[in-house]
């Protein structure tokens, strides 16, 4: 088990904000590529995890965090769950995944009991999708074969909605064709696509938000599947499934969000996302990853920022407990002026959590 050996506050260090440096060449840029104005209230550090993760996935049942695979560094990947208990603040209970499962980009979802894990991503660098899914009983931490989706996928779009699995596709004894996704959003990608959005339901809604086309690839013969970036196009489009099933056009995030599958919380009428990516800087060239958390109120159908984040961050794991907010995992920033992504970190933060009405 491990326990954190003191605690300590941290206060957000100053970035780079919109009108900051905000031409470049005599072209102004888009408030996409720069911090959004946010309250900088203090972050509390928590027990750190016992490995650091990049694209890993995490659910909460209750008082726990169950955190799952990731990649530690390119060439690495982990293969077990570690545990966090938000009642003492401590990891503990660790336990390993089906060598047949997927390592990183996992779809996955749970009942309050059983967890579904739908295919992802096999092995380091770039390898390829897998098409085998897996139930967990977290009771007894038993895992058990389901049945294999009909094509591979990264990072499938997957929720329970009325009473079914839904990964794009629909299951009750086998998988079959139901909702298109809207255009505009994705739905989790083969060996050739990776849309990477938030798929979840409130109130027996369907919602989808954010998410990317496009995403880093082998390199064509590379003996290690050696990854290789391609052009991708980041989305802000937010839909929601209407009582008639057809998909209704909601207002779009304040800006693009990718990278932001277990980035989240349902909190009273309000989902908070935490970190991301957006559009690559049109002048580096570079990922510019997100520092805020934002909220979007199902009532008013509005989006806000509500908190700056320690620094930027995308593939952030969010749990949320008796009023506080957490995070850990993910690719942070290289510093308060620099959004591209570098270190791969197992820090875990909470702070306070305060909604705009």
């Amino acid at each position: 088990m491990v326990r954190p050996t003191a605690k300590h506050q941290a206060s957000v260090t100053p970035r780079l904000g919109h009108g900051d440096n905000n031409v470049k060449d005599g072209r102004v840029l888009s408030a996409t590529f720069f911090d959004l104005p946010a309250p900088q209230l203090e972050w509390e550090k928590m027990a750190t995890a016992p490995v650091p993760r990049l694209d890993g996935a995490a659910i909460q049942i209750n008082d726990l965090l169950y955190v799952f695979a990731g990649y530690s560094t390119i060439n690495h990947v982990h293969s077990q769950v570690d545990i966090y208990n938000f009642m003492d603040n401590s990891w503990g209970g660790r336990f390993d995944m089906p060598r047949e499962m997927a390592h990183s980009h996992l779809g996955m979802v749970t009942d309050g009991r059983y967890m579904y894990v739908v295919t992802g991503q096999y092995g380091p660098q770039c390898r390829g999708p897998t098409a085998h899914t897996f139930v967990l009983d977290t009771k007894t931490k038993k895992w058990h074969d389901f049945p294999p989706l009909p094509v591979s996928r990264y990072a499938p779009a997957t929720q329970l909605w009325r009473g079914r699995l839904h990964d794009g596709k629909a299951l009750e004894k086998e998988w079959r064709s139901e909702i298109l996704i809207p255009p505009g959003a994705g739905g989790g990608g083969t060996s050739q696509e990776c849309s990477l959005i938030l798929l979840f339901h409130v109130a027996n809604r369907l919602y989808v938000i954010g998410g990317q086309e496009g995403d880093f690839m082998a390199k064509p013969g590379a003996p290690i599947f050696k990854c290789s970036r391609r052009n991708e196009v980041v989305f802000g489009n937010v839909y929601m499934l209407d009582d008639e099933v057809k998909w209704k056009t909601l207002p779009p995030m304040l800006k693009p969000d990718s990278h932001i599958e277990f980035a989240w919380a349902i909190v009273s009428n309000s989902i908070v996302i935490v970190g991301g990516t957006t559009e690559k800087h049109p002048v580096t060239k570079k990922m510019v990853l997100v520092g805020e958390i934002f909220q979007f109120n199902f009532d008013t159908l509005k989006w806000s920022v509500i908190r700056e984040l320690p620094y930027r961050v995308k593939t952030t794991l969010v749990g949320y407990w008796q009023g506080w907010l957490y995070f850990i995992s993910g690719q942070r920033d290289k510093g308060p002026t620099d959004p591209a992504q570098k270190k791969v970190i197992g820090e875990m933060w909470r702070t306070k959590l305060k909604l705009n009405s």
